[in-house]
Order: structure tokens, then sequence, then C-alpha cells
């Protein structure tokens, strides 16, 4: 029988998604399910808005989060620095899904995570995903190829089919058609993998009420 999908989007820009990374990818283990990463690039000047709108209160919440951020990253022994500005992360986005095609994504994956927040790695430097590409045994002549072909126009379309789903933010799992935000998700998501029934029975409940 096949396993149990759970799609997990990502943006390796994300500190939250950074930090969930590990106990996501034990799913694979202590549940029995197979794991298909997609990215999710996110826009950081649409949902934040420009700096200069930004107010008092939003800066002490994005202190606050990367704060709390950093202690999910202490207990795992993870090194985190705060972004030095703002990323595109469209190349790293791309290089993820490169490096799926040619059968190396996992030590691409946890290689641009760990040099990103350590300050080893710009994720939107062509030339530095190339040399990650080319560490994990891959072409950086046909990954710039790529890049320079359809890789937007793949990236695109899965971010399109992300957002048609209800996905906003990373790390999104989805497992069954039911979105799950947010490492402290995690818990939740593995009751549905082990008792898929109860989703049926809330959504049964909740169309009695309204009948």
């Amino acid at each position: 029988m096949p396993k149990p999908l759970v799609r997990i989007y990502t943006d390796y820009k994300s500190p939250y998604a950074f930090v969930a990374n590990k106990r996501l990818f034990s799913l694979e283990a202590t549940q029995g399910v197979e794991l298909e990463w997609l990215p999710y690039t996110l826009r950081v000047a649409e949902f934040m808005g420009t700096v200069e709108e930004r107010t008092p209160h939003f800066w002490r919440k994005v202190r606050y989060a990367y704060m709390d951020a950093r202690r999910f990253a202490n207990v795992q022994g993870l090194v985190m620095k705060g972004p030095r500005r703002i990323y595109d992360a469209f190349y790293s986005s791309v290089g993820m899904l490169f490096a799926q095609h040619h059968g190396f994504f996992r030590p691409y994956h946890d290689t641009v995570f760990r040099k990103f927040w350590s300050h080893e790695l710009e994720i939107d430097d062509l030339a530095a995903i190339a040399d990650i590409i080319t560490s994990c045994g891959g072409s950086s002549v046909e990954f710039e190829a790529y890049v320079n072909g359809s890789a937007r126009a793949e990236h695109d379309r899965i971010i399109d089919e992300a957002e048609a789903l209800g996905v906003f933010g990373v790390p999104t799992m989805v497992f069954n058609g039911e979105l799950f935000w947010g490492g402290d998700r995690i818990d939740m998501l593995i009751e549905r993998i082990e008792r898929p029934e109860t989703i049926e029975t809330a959504l049964g409940s909740r169309h009695r009420k309204e009948i």
C-alpha cells in the first residue's frame, strides 16, 4: 500500500520553517508517511508592507518572533542569526526543485537552511546557490540553464497551486486536503495521520449543526 502523503510548503528565509525542519523529517520514521517538499516563496513586502509603513508595534512583534524562533533553535542546537536584510528566495526555492529532480534534495535542503541562518549564504545570489548545487554533486551549468529556462514557470505554478489550497505562510503541511500552519501544529497533524476519522467526525458534526 502507498504511504500516506504529507505535502510541506517551506521557505529558506522563514525562521519557523527552519526550526520545524527536523521534526517534520522525523514524521517519515515515526508516522510512516511520505513527505513532498515544495517551495512557498514568501513575498515579504506583500504581507508586511514597506519599511516606511511599519509601526513600532510591528517591530516589537518581529523582535519577539525571532526571539521565539531562536529559543526553538537553541533547544535543537541550531545556530540562528537574524537576517541581515530582506531576501528574495527564488534562487534557493528553484534550487530545491532542481535538487529534487536530480536526487540530492536532502543534502541541498539541509545545507541551505544551515548556511543561511548562520550567515554563510546569500540565498538570492545565483552563484552562491549554484555553488551549493555543485557541492551536493549537481551541475551548476545545468542549474543555471534551468533558472534561465523553465524554473520560473514551475515555481510560479507551485505557488499558484499552494494559494488555491489556502496556503499563506510556512511551514504549511497539507494532509488529506487539510492545512496545518506552523510547527506548533505538528502534533495536530500527527493526530490526523493516526486518526484520520477525526476530521471527518468534526466536519460531520459541524454539518449537522448547520442543518
